[in-house]
Protein backbone atom coordinates (compact mmCIF):
# COMPACT_ATOMS: atom_id res chain seq x y z
CA UNK A 1 0.00 0.00 0.00
CA UNK A 2 0.87 3.32 -0.09
CA UNK A 3 3.20 5.06 2.53
CA UNK A 4 2.74 8.54 4.23
CA UNK A 5 4.54 10.77 2.96
CA UNK A 6 6.44 11.40 6.03
CA UNK A 7 8.48 7.46 5.64
CA UNK A 8 9.93 9.11 2.21
CA UNK A 9 10.84 12.23 3.56
CA UNK A 10 12.71 10.88 6.96
CA UNK A 11 14.07 8.06 5.24
CA UNK A 12 15.79 10.00 2.89
CA UNK A 13 17.03 12.56 5.72
CA UNK A 14 18.26 9.86 7.75
CA UNK A 15 20.20 7.86 4.93
CA UNK A 16 21.60 11.35 3.56
CA UNK A 17 23.00 12.30 6.60
CA UNK A 18 24.30 9.33 7.35
CA UNK A 19 25.69 9.30 4.11
CA UNK A 20 27.95 12.56 4.88
CA UNK A 21 29.20 11.50 8.34
CA UNK A 22 30.33 8.05 7.17
CA UNK A 23 32.34 9.35 3.61
CA UNK A 24 33.26 11.96 5.98
CA UNK A 25 34.55 9.14 8.69
CA UNK A 26 36.00 7.29 5.81
CA UNK A 27 37.87 10.24 4.52
CA UNK A 28 39.13 10.62 8.00
CA UNK A 29 40.54 6.96 8.33
CA UNK A 30 42.00 7.03 4.53
CA UNK A 31 43.28 10.27 4.75
CA UNK A 32 44.33 11.42 8.32
CA UNK A 33 44.94 7.83 9.41
CA UNK A 34 48.46 6.82 7.77
CA UNK A 35 49.04 4.25 10.61
CA UNK A 36 46.17 1.87 11.60
CA UNK A 37 45.85 0.04 14.44
CA UNK A 38 43.69 -3.24 14.55
CA UNK A 39 40.65 -1.53 16.54
CA UNK A 40 41.28 0.99 13.69
CA UNK A 41 40.75 -1.56 10.92
CA UNK A 42 37.08 -3.06 12.20
CA UNK A 43 35.95 0.60 12.25
CA UNK A 44 36.58 1.25 8.78
CA UNK A 45 35.07 -1.74 7.25
CA UNK A 46 31.72 -0.91 10.13
CA UNK A 47 32.39 2.60 7.97
CA UNK A 48 32.40 0.93 4.85
CA UNK A 49 29.03 -1.06 5.35
CA UNK A 50 27.39 1.65 6.64
CA UNK A 51 27.97 3.68 3.17
CA UNK A 52 26.88 0.89 0.73
CA UNK A 53 23.29 1.87 1.42
CA UNK A 54 23.27 5.14 0.10
CA UNK A 55 22.41 3.82 -3.64
CA UNK A 56 19.16 2.59 -2.91
CA UNK A 57 17.60 5.65 -1.08
CA UNK A 58 16.56 7.43 -3.82
CA UNK A 59 15.26 4.53 -5.71
CA UNK A 60 13.07 3.56 -1.87
CA UNK A 61 12.05 7.42 -1.96
CA UNK A 62 10.80 6.75 -5.43
CA UNK A 63 9.26 3.45 -4.72
CA UNK A 64 7.27 4.87 -1.62
CA UNK A 65 6.34 8.06 -3.91
CA UNK A 66 4.58 6.24 -6.46
CA UNK A 67 2.32 4.15 -4.09
CA UNK A 68 5.00 1.20 -3.27
CA UNK A 69 5.60 0.29 -7.08
CA UNK A 70 8.58 -0.46 -8.29
CA UNK A 71 9.50 1.22 -11.55
CA UNK A 72 13.39 0.37 -12.00
CA UNK A 73 13.17 -3.71 -12.90
CA UNK A 74 14.15 -6.67 -11.71
CA UNK A 75 18.30 -5.86 -11.52
CA UNK A 76 18.15 -3.20 -9.39
CA UNK A 77 15.43 -5.21 -6.90
CA UNK A 78 18.11 -7.44 -6.68
CA UNK A 79 20.68 -4.80 -6.28
CA UNK A 80 18.44 -2.99 -3.82
CA UNK A 81 18.35 -6.24 -1.85
CA UNK A 82 21.66 -6.80 -2.02
CA UNK A 83 23.23 -3.79 -0.62
CA UNK A 84 20.15 -3.87 2.36
CA UNK A 85 21.23 -6.76 3.38
CA UNK A 86 24.67 -6.36 3.08
CA UNK A 87 24.44 -2.92 4.81
CA UNK A 88 22.30 -4.24 7.84
CA UNK A 89 24.31 -7.19 8.45
CA UNK A 90 27.74 -5.93 7.80
CA UNK A 91 27.06 -3.24 10.16
CA UNK A 92 25.85 -6.01 13.11
CA UNK A 93 28.88 -8.35 12.35
CA UNK A 94 31.23 -5.88 12.43
CA UNK A 95 29.74 -4.45 16.01
CA UNK A 96 30.23 -7.43 16.97
CA UNK A 97 34.19 -8.44 16.01
CA UNK A 98 34.49 -4.69 17.84
CA UNK A 99 33.16 -5.87 20.94
CA UNK A 100 35.06 -8.98 20.21
CA UNK A 101 37.95 -6.69 20.26
CA UNK A 102 37.95 -4.41 23.02
CA UNK A 103 36.95 -7.65 25.14
CA UNK A 104 40.51 -9.00 24.58
CA UNK A 105 42.44 -6.10 24.61
CA UNK A 106 41.13 -4.83 27.53
CA UNK A 107 40.30 -8.28 29.61
CA UNK A 108 42.90 -10.07 28.57
CA UNK A 109 45.33 -7.48 27.61
CA UNK A 110 48.81 -9.08 28.70
CA UNK A 111 48.02 -12.38 26.31
CA UNK A 112 48.18 -12.74 22.53
CA UNK A 113 45.22 -12.82 20.67
CA UNK A 114 44.49 -13.28 17.44
CA UNK A 115 42.02 -10.12 17.69
CA UNK A 116 44.94 -7.81 18.25
CA UNK A 117 47.01 -8.25 15.37
CA UNK A 118 46.31 -6.61 12.31
CA UNK A 119 47.14 -9.06 9.65
CA UNK A 120 44.63 -11.87 10.89
CA UNK A 121 42.19 -9.26 10.87
CA UNK A 122 42.18 -8.15 7.49
CA UNK A 123 41.81 -11.57 6.45
CA UNK A 124 38.88 -11.72 8.69
CA UNK A 125 37.16 -8.93 7.30
CA UNK A 126 37.56 -10.14 3.38
CA UNK A 127 36.19 -13.19 4.83
CA UNK A 128 33.19 -11.41 6.18
CA UNK A 129 32.59 -9.12 2.91
CA UNK A 130 32.89 -12.74 1.17
CA UNK A 131 29.86 -13.71 3.41
CA UNK A 132 28.07 -11.19 2.65
CA UNK A 133 28.58 -10.96 -0.78
CA UNK A 134 27.12 -14.90 -0.77
CA UNK A 135 24.30 -14.02 1.53
CA UNK A 136 23.33 -10.84 -0.52
CA UNK A 137 23.54 -13.08 -3.85
CA UNK A 138 21.35 -15.75 -2.38
CA UNK A 139 18.71 -13.46 -1.28
CA UNK A 140 18.33 -11.60 -4.70
CA UNK A 141 18.19 -14.56 -6.16
CA UNK A 142 15.34 -16.29 -4.02
CA UNK A 143 13.55 -12.28 -3.88
CA UNK A 144 12.46 -11.58 -6.75
CA UNK A 145 10.26 -8.38 -7.88
CA UNK A 146 6.65 -9.57 -8.64
CA UNK A 147 3.65 -7.86 -9.73
CA UNK A 148 1.21 -7.77 -7.27
CA UNK A 149 -2.63 -6.35 -8.21
CA UNK A 150 -1.63 -3.53 -10.59
CA UNK A 151 2.05 -2.59 -8.82
CA UNK A 152 5.16 -4.45 -9.09
CA UNK A 153 6.59 -5.03 -5.54
CA UNK A 154 10.16 -5.34 -4.22
CA UNK A 155 11.14 -6.59 -1.11
CA UNK A 156 7.29 -5.98 0.75
CA UNK A 157 5.44 -8.80 2.95
CA UNK A 158 2.79 -8.59 0.15
CA UNK A 159 4.95 -10.94 -2.32
CA UNK A 160 2.17 -13.90 -1.92
CA UNK A 161 4.24 -16.01 -4.09
CA UNK A 162 7.24 -15.56 -1.61
CA UNK A 163 5.90 -15.97 1.77
CA UNK A 164 7.24 -18.90 2.87
CA UNK A 165 11.02 -17.91 1.21
CA UNK A 166 10.24 -14.77 3.88
CA UNK A 167 9.46 -16.92 6.34
CA UNK A 168 12.72 -19.07 6.44
CA UNK A 169 15.04 -16.29 5.54
CA UNK A 170 13.90 -14.12 8.27
CA UNK A 171 14.39 -16.67 11.13
CA UNK A 172 17.68 -17.62 9.99
CA UNK A 173 18.52 -14.21 9.59
CA UNK A 174 16.73 -13.23 13.01
CA UNK A 175 18.65 -15.92 15.13
CA UNK A 176 22.15 -16.10 13.11
CA UNK A 177 22.24 -12.68 11.52
CA UNK A 178 20.77 -10.94 15.08
CA UNK A 179 20.68 -12.86 18.24
CA UNK A 180 23.62 -14.59 17.90
CA UNK A 181 25.81 -11.36 17.46
CA UNK A 182 23.70 -9.57 19.72
CA UNK A 183 24.12 -12.80 22.63
CA UNK A 184 27.64 -12.46 21.49
CA UNK A 185 28.18 -8.75 22.07
CA UNK A 186 26.65 -8.90 25.05
CA UNK A 187 28.40 -11.58 26.61
CA UNK A 188 31.76 -9.31 25.65
CA UNK A 189 30.60 -6.18 27.27
CA UNK A 190 29.11 -7.80 30.12
CA UNK A 191 32.76 -9.33 31.28
CA UNK A 192 34.35 -6.10 29.97
CA UNK A 193 31.83 -4.12 32.41
CA UNK A 194 32.92 -6.35 35.26
CA UNK A 195 36.35 -6.13 34.30
CA UNK A 196 36.92 -2.45 34.41
CA UNK A 197 34.95 -2.24 38.14
CA UNK A 198 38.58 -3.78 38.73
CA UNK A 199 41.00 -1.48 36.89
CA UNK A 200 42.83 0.81 38.22
CA UNK A 201 41.83 4.35 37.48
CA UNK A 202 44.65 6.20 39.46
CA UNK A 203 46.39 6.37 36.76
CA UNK A 204 45.53 8.51 33.72
CA UNK A 205 45.96 5.48 31.43
CA UNK A 206 43.74 3.94 33.25
CA UNK A 207 40.92 5.76 33.79
CA UNK A 208 41.18 6.79 29.46
CA UNK A 209 40.71 2.81 29.13
CA UNK A 210 37.71 2.59 31.68
CA UNK A 211 36.14 5.79 29.83
CA UNK A 212 36.76 4.68 26.45
CA UNK A 213 35.29 1.49 27.15
CA UNK A 214 32.24 2.20 28.94
CA UNK A 215 31.36 4.70 26.19
CA UNK A 216 32.13 1.98 23.65
CA UNK A 217 29.91 -0.70 25.89
CA UNK A 218 26.99 2.16 26.06
CA UNK A 219 27.21 3.28 22.43
CA UNK A 220 27.10 -0.53 21.26
CA UNK A 221 24.03 -1.39 23.40
CA UNK A 222 22.11 1.38 22.21
CA UNK A 223 22.52 0.94 18.65
CA UNK A 224 21.41 -2.54 18.83
CA UNK A 225 18.70 -1.50 20.85
CA UNK A 226 17.87 1.59 18.86
CA UNK A 227 18.61 0.40 15.30
CA UNK A 228 18.46 -3.32 15.29
CA UNK A 229 16.04 -4.60 17.54
CA UNK A 230 12.87 -3.19 16.05
CA UNK A 231 13.27 -3.92 12.38
CA UNK A 232 14.08 -7.41 13.33
CA UNK A 233 11.13 -7.85 15.50
CA UNK A 234 8.59 -6.16 13.20
CA UNK A 235 9.70 -7.97 10.66
CA UNK A 236 9.49 -11.25 11.84
CA UNK A 237 5.46 -10.62 13.74
CA UNK A 238 5.07 -9.37 10.06
CA UNK A 239 5.88 -12.52 8.43
CA UNK A 240 3.91 -14.65 10.62
CA UNK A 241 1.08 -12.84 9.73
CA UNK A 242 1.76 -13.23 6.49
CA UNK A 243 2.10 -16.89 6.38
CA UNK A 244 -0.31 -17.53 9.00
CA UNK A 245 -2.95 -14.61 8.82
CA UNK A 246 -3.01 -13.73 5.04
CA UNK A 247 -6.68 -12.21 5.38
CA UNK A 248 -5.80 -9.52 7.56
CA UNK A 249 -4.89 -7.18 4.99
CA UNK A 250 -5.68 -4.04 7.56
CA UNK A 251 -3.00 -5.48 10.25
CA UNK A 252 -0.71 -6.73 7.56
CA UNK A 253 -0.31 -2.58 5.81
CA UNK A 254 -0.36 -1.29 9.27
CA UNK A 255 2.79 -3.85 9.77
CA UNK A 256 4.43 -2.84 6.55
CA UNK A 257 4.52 1.09 8.01
CA UNK A 258 5.89 -0.37 10.93
CA UNK A 259 8.54 -1.98 9.25
CA UNK A 260 9.54 1.08 7.17
CA UNK A 261 9.51 2.89 10.16
CA UNK A 262 11.88 0.59 11.27
CA UNK A 263 14.37 0.74 8.24
CA UNK A 264 14.55 4.62 9.58
CA UNK A 265 15.40 3.80 13.16
CA UNK A 266 18.01 0.86 11.43
CA UNK A 267 19.45 3.16 8.65
CA UNK A 268 20.16 5.82 12.22
CA UNK A 269 23.37 3.27 13.00
CA UNK A 270 24.67 5.02 9.94
CA UNK A 271 24.72 8.15 11.81
CA UNK A 272 25.46 6.72 15.58
CA UNK A 273 28.49 4.69 14.17
CA UNK A 274 31.19 8.11 13.33
CA UNK A 275 29.82 8.91 17.25
CA UNK A 276 31.32 5.47 18.17
CA UNK A 277 34.54 5.73 16.25
CA UNK A 278 35.31 9.11 17.98
CA UNK A 279 34.71 8.27 21.52
CA UNK A 280 35.91 4.78 21.05
CA UNK A 281 39.28 5.29 19.13
CA UNK A 282 42.12 7.67 20.55
CA UNK A 283 43.52 7.91 17.60
CA UNK A 284 40.49 8.60 15.21
CA UNK A 285 39.63 11.43 18.01
CA UNK A 286 42.75 12.67 17.24
CA UNK A 287 42.33 12.89 13.77
CA UNK A 288 39.08 14.53 14.01
CA UNK A 289 40.45 16.97 16.23
CA UNK A 290 43.73 17.78 14.33
CA UNK A 291 41.29 18.61 11.31
CA UNK A 292 39.24 20.99 13.37
CA UNK A 293 42.97 23.12 14.88
CA UNK A 294 43.63 23.00 10.61
CA UNK A 295 40.32 24.57 9.64
CA UNK A 296 40.74 26.75 12.51
CA UNK A 297 43.86 28.00 11.70
CA UNK A 298 42.99 28.23 7.48
CA UNK A 299 40.04 30.24 8.86
CA UNK A 300 42.33 32.43 11.17
CA UNK A 301 44.90 32.85 8.25
CA UNK A 302 42.42 33.77 5.74
CA UNK A 303 41.15 36.52 7.81
CA UNK A 304 43.86 38.04 8.93
CA UNK A 305 45.11 38.35 5.53
CA UNK A 306 41.38 40.01 4.28
CA UNK A 307 41.90 42.19 7.38
CA UNK A 308 45.37 42.99 5.93
CA UNK A 309 44.19 43.71 2.46
CA UNK A 310 41.97 46.42 4.09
Amino acid sequence: GAQHVSITVLLCLVFFLGFLLNTFSLWLFCCRLPCWTSGTTLQFHLALSDAIATPVTPMMAVYFAMGSHWPFGRFLCQVKIALLSSHFYGSIIFLTLISIHRYAAVVHFNRGSCMKRKGFLRRLCVGVWSLLLLQSLIFALMLPQSKEGRSLQCLTIHQRSLSDAYFVINFVLFILGFLLPLLVSAVCYGRLANSLTRLNISTPKGLNVKGKSQRMIAMCLLIFGLCFLPLNVVRTVGVVLKKYYPEQCKVLLQMETAYYASWILAGMNSCLDPLFYCFGSQKVWEAFHSFRIGRGEVTARNDSEITANQ
